[in-house]
């Protein structure tokens, strides 16, 4: 085991309940329509446009909007989600997380984060854990998001690891298949019944140590 990319939602720390704060906003302000708690999940782990076109089609407003107007919107969402995320702090990083990343200091391992948010520089910024990380990769650069493998593939390229080399740590579905298609071993973090596709599954980030993820590795 060479190299480690982390999702950052889930993983590190729980953004997703301000992303969801902010969708609802944006969907009642701009759109007239309240979203169901249920419709978080659906809206987990995926890209800014994609999660506006699936917001769209649920207020079956899909053609309704030009691709300029959707992107206005989506922009709208990341600043109303900016100031939510600007409150992070240290405390807000999961259990187990900094030992995990000291561990994997300490013997060499090289890390990199895959996550689908344009924000996740400024968001490690706030949890002071930047420099922790050699690499993140820019979800503008790549093609395709989760459970396509480029986010994965970019992450390990910018920490020069084959994808062989390297465990990728996600908390959903997609994000394990992305994992699995870039040729890396997949560690799922929650529900081992949501995650099987993980070639090893944690109930919870305190579970993850260095000799857990060397274990998955070399099954």
């Amino acid at each position: 085991m060479q190299g480690v990319l982390f999702d950052l939602d889930g993983v590190i720390t729980d953004t997703a309940k301000f992303h969801f704060k902010a969708w609802s906003r944006l969907a009642k302000e701009k759109l007239g329509v309240t979203l169901p708690a249920s419709f978080e999940s659906d809206l987990k782990g995926i890209s800014r446009i994609d999660s506006m076109n699936r917001i769209l089609k649920f207020a079956k407003m899909e053609n309704k909007y030009s691709a300029d107007e959707v992107d206005a919107m989506a922009q709208y969402k990341n600043e109303l989600y900016l100031k939510e995320i600007g409150k992070l702090t240290q405390t807000d990083i999961f259990p187990g997380i900094e030992n995990l990343l000291d561990e994997l200091a300490v013997n060499k391992v090289k890390l990199s984060v895959a996550s689908a948010s344009k924000n996740a520089p400024f968001i490690l910024e706030k949890l002071g854990l930047r420099e922790q990380f050699d690499a993140i990769a820019d979800p503008a650069k790549v093609a395709h998001g989760k459970p396509a493998p480029d986010i994965f593939l970019e992450a390990a390229a910018k920490i020069d690891v084959d994808p062989t080399k390297c465990v990728g740590i996600e908390d959903a579905k997609a994000g394990v298949e992305a994992i699995k298609s870039a040729g890396a071993v997949a560690v799922g973090v929650g529900d081992s019944n949501d995650l099987k596709e993980a070639d090893s599954v944690v109930a919870s980030t305190e579970e993850l140590t260095y000799s857990v993820l060397e274990q998955a590795f070399r099954k």
